[in-house]
């Protein structure tokens, strides 16, 4: 009976997605198993074969059994009501208006009149942070601002609404990408030594820190690869060594063709809290061996964030080291990778020829 029942209940779903139902929007997506991709039931793309669709309650639902988005319809932005967004754009005048301070959730709910769930979860669907986060980030541009123009840091930590100077310290890799003092000097107290290298994937470029290495990057083009860490480290001083922390390049480079299996290097890395936790995650898949962006999401604990494991991914700056190359889609496809797909496909033959060679030894 209850075979039967989950039957009809899914032919009445697959009669929406074929009659584009607009009465379904927000409650019901599809997936489409031979592409991984989901859908709203009003996407306008061609309809697929019955026997390779499954149905999903909620794009959370859909992403954590290891689809993407649909690029056309794109479901992971849900329908808003046109009050709703007035009254979203209303807590973030609210928020901006309040100067030195950041509103309570509950101060928040009462100038719109919505719980505080529903303001959660409408806010950061619109905004794409929460009402904290925002208001959070309003506070360290203003920081910035005022570190820019000069200000005594002192003043100017007090001035924007932080309770000391050590709840900023705490949080300053993350907002500042450096301490207090060395944004105020536009970072021109850190210095990067950088190699590059030819290797079997093109060109390999390693850059350093005092503490450590800071990026690793791999291209056809080695002026390519320093224009993106001047890009990306304007503000510091650079400079070429090809001979400084050649034992480091050297272990790099032997993990590229196979040699070596793991290196530990002192590492220099900025990122967020939750970035450094799936690199974390990241550095414990076995050589050889590779997982999915659902199983690195479970990994950390937090299984509805595959997207945002995803993206973690893309902005790992140190390739190799971080083997964010071992992370797949769920249904086996290489999915993304910054320095190139094919870069990808031979990391991940090489890295299996060698752990089956290992195997059988």
């Amino acid at each position: 009976m209850q075979v039967q029942q989950t039957l009809v209940l899914e032919e009445t779903l697959w009669e929406a997605v074929l009659n584009r139902d607009p009465t379904f929007e927000g409650k019901l997506f599809y997936g489409v198993r031979s592409t991984g991709v989901y859908c709203r039931p009003i996407c306008p793309s061609r309809r697929p074969n019955r026997n390779q669709v499954c149905f999903f309650q909620s794009v959370q639902e859909a992403e954590i059994a290891g689809f993407r988005p649909c690029k056309r319809c794109q479901p992971q932005f849900e329908t808003v009501p046109n009050t709703a967004k007035s009254k979203v754009l209303a807590v973030c005048r609210y928020i901006e208006a309040q100067g030195d301070r950041i509103p309570t959730l509950s101060e928040l709910c009462s100038q719109v009149e919505m719980s505080p769930s529903y303001l959660q979860r409408i806010f950061k669907q619109i905004i794409g942070v929460s009402p904290f986060q925002y208001a959070d980030a309003l506070r360290s541009q203003q920081l910035k601002q005022r570190l820019q123009s000069g200000e005594e840091i002192t003043h100017a930590v007090y001035d924007t609404g932080y309770g000391s100077s050590s709840q900023l310290y705490e949080k300053a890799p993350k907002q500042l990408g450096m301490t207090p003092k060395t944004y105020q000097q536009a970072g021109k107290t850190v210095n990067i030594v950088y190699a590059i290298a030819p290797c079997p994937l093109g060109y390999l470029l390693v850059a350093t820190t005092e503490k450590g290495i800071c990026a690793v990057k791999l291209g056809d083009e080695a002026d390519k690869l320093e224009h993106i860490l001047n890009q990306e480290f304007h503000q510091a001083d650079i400079m070429r060594d090809d001979h400084t922390h050649k034992e480091w390049i050297q272990a790099i480079l032997d993990l590229i063709a196979g040699g070596e299996a793991h290196i530990d290097l002192p590492l220099d890395i900025r990122g967020t809290a939750f970035q450094k936790q799936v690199w974390q995650a990241l550095q414990k898949i076995p050589y050889g061996e590779t997982r999915t962006y659902t199983d690195i999401a479970s990994e950390i604990a937090k299984p509805q964030t595959v997207r945002a494991v995803g993206n973690a991914c893309g902005a790992n700056p140190i390739a190799l080291i971080v083997p964010c190359h071992r992370v797949l889609r769920s249904d086996g496809s290489l999915g993304g990778y910054r320095w190139g797909i094919e870069r990808k496909q031979k990391l991940l033959i090489q890295e299996s020829k060698f752990y089956k060679h290992d195997s059988n030894t």
